[in-house]
């Protein structure tokens, strides 16, 4: 049995995605849909930003610098 990957989208997969989104949204509704993507992508980037200073922070208060003799 061959497992394959399940994110292999290729050209015409896009195309019909997008044409199905224009069938179903209309071409009005697209660029208010595509906004409220971008700001949700743009939140979720900044909470992992958020995070990963919180863990660099707390790896530097936990580990104090070690002074060499």
């Amino acid at each position: 049995m061959v497992a394959y990957p399940l994110i292999m989208i290729g050209t015409w997969e896009i195309v019909a995605i997008v044409l199905l989104v224009v069938l179903l949204f209309g071409g009005k509704k697209i660029p208010e849909l595509m906004k409220g993507l971008g700001k949700g992508v743009k939140s979720f980037k900044e909470g992992m930003n958020e995070v990963e200073k919180e863990v660099q922070d707390a790896v530097k208060e936990d580990d104090p610098k070690k002074e060499e003799k």
